[in-house]
């Protein structure tokens, strides 16, 4: 890999053809977020086999997962936020300190988070929505995953940190190798090993054991990097408070999509006296939200290639070149979304059977959850550009309404409301309805934005 200068990095963000920047910035970030996806999507593929009420703990857990993401990506985006506009502005003993807090912050909050989970770990599950039937399945898997908690955050935060720095090759490198390992490490654990549910989990937490391991020596051995390095873990009230308030946008957008998912389990649980049902709308749920996943990873991570020259553009004053990014990145995302979502609803039943063919509950369920979400998928284009552009700039609080909208604002009382008026069906449309919501709101604080942004004149270049 070429070394990237200071002085190079400055001209790529501020000169460079967006259409050519945040693509070679994209494509390592969507490799990334596309394995995490397909190794998520694997550990699901593989509990399938065991059984409905299998499947169905991947999905209760997960919950709890996308929580432990949620305060990494609030770390990681947070600071990466602040990262890339000091190195924009030319501070870079501030972006320094940066990545070291925020590296040992995420490392020992993950170790908090592992002792206090495995202390309570029946009663979590339970809370995360899991029955009677699914709880000891969930419990097995719950285990290894928190056990992992401490290197699952800070191999995010680092993601996150070398994607700020414009070295996002550098991330994909450790994300990848981590999920090839998980793909790998899956069947050996749970059917040749015969360890079932337990085997998944404890193949994710080596996997991430081996991503965070990768990733801390990209940091701190290419001569490109900013290191990580205790002496610079020298966090102050200011800093926090910066990181926090860039980064709250992040845990709002998976904390309460974590929320959610937990109340639409709950919420499963209640619409038939039929165990098998239940257990059956709990699997359908937990196949979509991962299939579904990989798809808007595709679009995250091109967003999160779109970020860094955001930030660093709006952190050298270069608001004219802050808008056509994002109105280059929001089309960009739509017309790749409409062509996914085409061929999905093409194959939808297809999707699902390879999941969980054995139960025709789940396949049907399944398939009709599935349908109705790829509907409103392509609207996700331009809302998640809405939500990286405000995070990136800083707009912490209308990013944080934004992240918070789809998966949390309107999700939550659609999740409440439609399942009482409809049953099933209203549980099914839950998401949809959340999303049209969320793309109206998104559009309008972006217009407002965009049109501040437009009246403000480009600053001229810093020497």
């Amino acid at each position: 890999m070429a070394r990237i200068t200071a002085a190079n990095r400055k001209d790529m963000m501020l000169n460079q053809p967006l259409n050519r920047v945040i693509p070679q910035l994209a494509v390592p970030t969507v490799i990334s977020m596309l394995i995490t996806a397909i190794y998520s999507m694997a550990d699901t593929y593989f509990v399938s086999r065991i059984s409905t009420e299998a499947s169905g703990a991947v999905g209760v857990v997960f919950s709890a997962m996308s929580l432990i993401q949620a305060f990494a990506f609030t770390i990681g985006m947070g600071s990466g936020t602040n990262l890339s506009q000091c190195l924009g502005a030319g501070r870079d003993e501030d972006a320094n300190r940066y990545v070291s807090v925020a590296f040992f912050t995420a490392f020992f909050a993950g170790l908090l988070l592992m002792i206090l989970c495995n202390l309570n770990l029946e009663p979590l599950v339970r809370f995360l929505g899991a029955t009677d039937e699914i709880t000891p399945h969930a419990m097995a898997y719950a285990t290894y995953i928190f056990y992992a908690a401490p290197f699952m955050m800070s191999s995010l935060v680092m993601n996150n940190l070398l994607r700020f720095q414009g070295m996002a090759s550098y991330a994909m490198v450790g994300i990848t190798s981590g999920g090839i390992l998980n793909m790998i490490l899956d069947p050996l654990f749970i059917f040749a090993l015969g360890m079932g549910t337990a085997g998944a989990a404890l193949a994710t937490a080596i996997s991430q054991a081996v991503s965070f391991t990768i990733l801390l020596i990209m940091c701190n051995t290419r001569p490109d990097t900013i290191p990580v390095r205790f002496s610079n873990f020298r966090p102050s009230l200011h800093m926090y408070g910066r990181i926090l308030y860039n980064g709250v946008p992040s845990l709002g957008r998976q904390g309460i999509a974590s929320i959610a998912t937990i109340l639409l389990n709950r919420v499963a649980g209640t619409i038939s006296p039929d165990p098998a049902t239940v257990n059956a709308a709990i699997a359908s749920i937990s196949i979509v939200n991962r299939f579904v996943m990989f798809i808007n990873s595709a679009v995250i991570g091109f967003g999160q290639g779109f970020q860094p020259v955001c930030g660093f553009c709006f952190g050298a004053g270069k608001y004219s070149r802050v808008r056509k990014a994002y109105f280059y990145c929001g089309k960009v995302a739509t017309v790749i979304l409409l062509v996914l979502a085409a061929i999905a609803l093409v194959f939808s039943r297809q999707i699902i059977m390879l999941f969980r063919a054995e139960d025709p509950l789940v396949v049907r369920i399944g398939t009709e959850t599935l349908r109705y979400q790829l509907i409103t998928l392509p609207l996700w284009g331009f809302y998640v550009m809405s939500n990286m552009c405000t995070q990136a700039i800083g707009y912490g609080v209308r990013s944080t309404i934004i992240s918070s909208a789809r998966q949390g604002i309107f999700l939550i009382p659609c999740a409440l409301i439609l399942p009482s008026l409809w049953g099933l069906t209203g549980l099914e449309l839950a998401q949809p309805v959340a999303d049209i919501a969320a793309f109206i709101l998104a559009a309008v604080m972006m217009w407002q934005i965009m049109k501040k942004m437009k009246a403000m004149p480009d600053k001229p270049d810093i020497a």
